[in-house]
C-alpha cells in the first residue's frame, strides 16, 4: 500500500481554494489518495481556515522575498550618474542614415552649464558656443 502524498506547498490553487489538488483520475480509481481522505471534511475545513490568514502572510513573506532578489538583481546594472555644473561630457551623435564602423560615435567635450531637471542639462561647446535645446543624460 502506498503512503499518502504529502502536503505541497501553498500554491494558488492551495491558497484559494483550501485543500491540495485530486486529480481525475484518483476520483474514479481507488488510491491510497482517496482512500485516505478524511470523512471528517467539516472539522478540517474549519482548521483550515484558522490557518488561512498564516498561509497567506507565509505567501506575502515569500513573494515580497522574491520581489526584493528581483530588485537587487536589476540595481546590480543600474548605475546612478550624478553631473554637476563644470563637469565635461561627451554627447551622442546622431546622424541620418546608416552610420559605418568608421564614423565617430560621440562628439565633444561639452560643458555643463546649467542644470533643467534631474538628467537634462544646458550643454556649451569648447569655443564657449551653448546649444539651443537641453540634453539629457541618456543622450
Amino acid at each position: 500500500m502506498t503512503t499518502p502524498r504529502a502536503p505541497t506547498q501553498e500554491t494558488s490553487f492551495n491558497l484559494v481554494y483550501s485543500s491540495e489538488t485530486v486529480l481525475h483520475v484518483e476520483i474514479g480509481q481507488s488510491s491510497a489518495w482517496v482512500e485516505s481522505y478524511p470523512d471528517n471534511n467539516d472539522q478540517n475545513w474549519v482548521m483550515e481556515l484558522d490557518l488561512l490568514e498564516e498561509r497567506r502572510e507565509r505567501a506575502i513573506i515569500r513573494m515580497e522575498a522574491y520581489r526584493s532578489r528581483v530588485m537587487r538583481a536589476y540595481n546590480k546594472r543600474f548605475r546612478i550618474r550624478d553631473f554637476q555644473i563644470g563637469d565635461l561630457m561627451m554627447k551622442k551623435v546622431n546622424p541620418p542614415g546608416d552610420v559605418s564602423k568608421f564614423e565617430a560615435r560621440w562628439e565633444g567635450p561639452f560643458k555643463i552649464i546649467r542644470k533643467v531637471s534631474s538628467g537634462a542639462f544646458y550643454l556649451e561647446d569648447a569655443r564657449g558656443h551653448s546649444l539651443k535645446r537641453t540634453w539629457n543624460i541618456f543622450h
